[in-house]
């Protein structure tokens, strides 16, 4: 009997667990945009311009990944640009070598 009550909203449930990650990490960064920018500056010296560029675009890809997953569609390519993004955030933060991180 409960399964059939909310068999139409476990899918839903289950996606919004497995994106729950980028969702929380897009959203933190919409509200720490001038750390996280002055971040990239430091670390890469690239100026605030690229910094900026470069956290819309981790927050801008985060959260389409992340809508376009819930709402099924294009699900495969919001994956494949959720884990793009996964990658550009392992060279951006230098963390490829934090070995704690990564077992984490």
């Amino acid at each position: 009997q409960f399964l059939r009550v909310t068999k139409q909203y476990l899918p839903h449930v289950a996606h919004l667990c497995l994106i729950s990650t980028f969702l929380e990490d897009g959203i933190r960064m919409w509200f720490q945009w001038s750390e996280q920018r002055d971040y990239i500056d430091g670390t890469w010296n690239c100026g605030y311009f690229l910094a900026s560029i470069f956290v819309f675009l981790n927050l801008f890809g985060q959260l389409s990944g992340c809508i376009l997953v819930l709402s099924r569609n294009f699900v495969q390519y919001a994956c494949f640009g959720l884990f793009g993004i996964i990658a550009l955030q392992t060279i951006a933060y230098s963390i490829l070598w934090d070995l704690k991180f990564l077992m984490r």
